[in-house]
């Protein structure tokens, strides 16, 4: 039987609703500033080959940040919202880019926020929830899953590392609390024998996916993994460095099979 294992992509899809129009006709650079772009062309090889269950973004996240939860919005970015203004500016819709490009001029309707919950976000995370459900009803008591992302290679302003030159690699697990720690050790050799440079929670301790999924009482182990864009990509450009990402799709096949075969000695 296959292992109760899954891979969550919650950041790499770039499809745009006409409904969204404070988003059309943006400078690829600001659209695509804080997508987690081509993370699903560098994980899809390892995914199809190994049979690996998987949960991949088909929409933006500036205007439906599926690692977010509907409550993290303001004054800036729903009509009505009770929590101050900059509070959320970049939380479930983005007000401006981490780089600080302003993304939305005013704040959406409620009804267009509720649509956008219904139509957009709700769908990622039935399946997530349904992997889990899945596994359950096959009898499994603990269930394993990894939320692949990526990072720009140096913290700005919105980061909690502005100007500090990142790792290859973050493993993120709320700071011990998404995930057991035999989960986490096994992860983290996974990527470092692939031969990542890797670092643990900084500058990121996990999102809204690692902190809701991640029930380790429940049987439920969650891990965010961040991979730095210098690695494969033209940051400023935002285009693919193809001879860099097929480098990168050989070490994250290794990095997933080792976690693949060795969730059977967690189980």
């Amino acid at each position: 039987m296959k292992p109760p294992f899954f891979v969550s992509i919650p950041h790499s899809g770039e499809k745009i609703p006409n409904e969204v129009v404070w988003l059309q006709n943006l400078p690829e650079e600001i659209q695509m500033c804080d997508v987690d772009r081509f993370v699903d062309r560098l994980y899809g090889p390892a995914l199809v080959s190994m049979k690996i269950p998987h949960v991949v973004a088909e929409w933006h996240r500036y205007f439906a940040d599926l690692n977010r939860i509907p409550e993290d919005i303001d004054e800036d970015s729903v009509q009505g919202a009770s929590t101050k203004s900059g509070t959320h500016t970049t939380g479930f819709i983005w007000v401006t880019t981490t780089k600080g490009d302003p993304l939305l001029k005013s704040p959406i309707d409620p009804e267009l926020f509720r649509q956008i919950i219904l139509k957009y976000w709700q769908p990622f995370h039935d399946q997530v929830r349904g992997q889990y459900e899945k596994f359950q009803s096959l009898g499994f008591k603990k269930i394993y899953q990894l939320d692949a992302h990526s990072m720009p290679s140096l913290g700005t302003e919105k980061h909690r590392d502005p100007g500090e030159r990142r790792a290859e690699i973050v493993i993120s697990d709320q700071n011990g609390k998404s995930c057991e720690g035999a989960y986490r050790e096994l992860v983290i050799g996974a990527y470092k024998n692939a031969g990542f440079q890797v670092k643990e929670n900084w500058p990121y301790v996990g999102g809204r996916v690692t902190q809701t999924y991640g029930q380790p009482s429940l049987g439920q182990h969650c891990i965010q993994v961040e991979l730095n864009r210098a690695l494969y990509m033209n940051e400023e450009t935002k285009k693919i460095n193809e001879k860099e990402a097929s480098i990168i799709q050989i070490k994250i096949q290794k990095a997933l099979a080792e976690i693949y075969e060795g969730i059977g000695s967690l189980i």
